[in-house]
């Protein structure tokens, strides 16, 4: 499978994980205020992906929607124009589609995007979210890049977007961080065996278990290295001996030049 090289893009700008939030100045995670931050200050931004009731892809990050906001329950069993209508907690910011955030983005920065494991299993998804977001980056402009901790939707993403930049979102996979994922599961996904099978041109690791030597194998047969998520500028400077970049919050990484 071809793989897409990450553009440098990727490499050289600190990428605000979630976009530039700070609940405290009321930009919430994933919102459209966090993003123009982001935007305003030339870092890339991280965003995350979940499905609507009827098939949109919305920019949030958990199944619920009790952490973020007043409602609850799931969010996929809610359409996009209800979803659109949902402020976020301590904010006058409505959940995002992913159509805003592109358009507010435009290609001025980065833009890293994780979808969301469907499945909630790691299993194959039916690939409604792959093709709906492949969609919306058909006619898009700017440094772009997809991930996911799932292969399955790497592997969607392959066949969908082919000219798409793709990575693996990856990790210790802890079993008591991962459950109910079972055991066998998260010890199949720790060795990243689906590098090679996706096509993945990069992968983000957990920050703490960067010095696992699969990590250093892959990334000596050309792999390039992010890393999620970074919180101060000495867990920085601790990562960066090993990832070429940085996903980051709660301080003002540096940016270069």
């Amino acid at each position: 499978m071809t793989r897409v090289p990450l553009p440098e893009a990727f490499l050289r700008t600190p990428i605000a994980h979630r976009a530039l939030h700070d609940r405290a100045q009321g930009r919430i995670e994933n919102s459209a205020a966090a993003i123009q931050a982001a935007v305003k200050a030339g870092y890339g931004i991280e965003i995350d992906l979940q499905l609507s009731q009827d098939g949109v892809p919305m920019v949030f990050h958990d199944e619920d929607l009790d952490r973020l906001t007043a409602e609850q329950g799931p969010l996929n069993a809610r359409p996009a124009a209800e979803l659109n209508r949902i402020t976020l907690k301590d904010a006058d910011d409505p959940i995002p589609t992913l159509y805003q955030v592109l358009a507010l983005v435009a290609g001025q920065v980065p833009l890293l995007i994780e979808i969301k494991d469907q499945s909630l299993s790691m299993s194959d998804t039916d690939g409604q979210l792959e093709a709906a977001t492949a969609a919306h980056l058909n006619d898009y402009k700017g440094p772009v890049a997809v991930m996911s901790f799932n292969p399955h939707s790497v592997a969607h993403m392959a066949r969908l977007a082919p000219a798409i930049p793709r990575g693996l979102t990856t990790c210790a996979y802890d079993p008591d961080d991962w459950a109910p994922l079972p055991a066998a599961t998260c010890d199949r996904l720790r060795d990243i065996p689906d590098y090679d099978a996706t096509g993945a041109s990069f992968i983000s690791h957990e920050a703490a278990d960067l010095a696992r030597p699969r990590v250093a194998q892959l990334k000596a047969q050309g792999a390039r290295v992010l890393c999620w998520t970074i919180r101060s500028p000495k867990a920085e400077a601790e990562a960066r001996r090993i990832a070429e970049n940085v996903t980051f919050e709660g301080y003002p990484a540096k940016l270069p030049g």
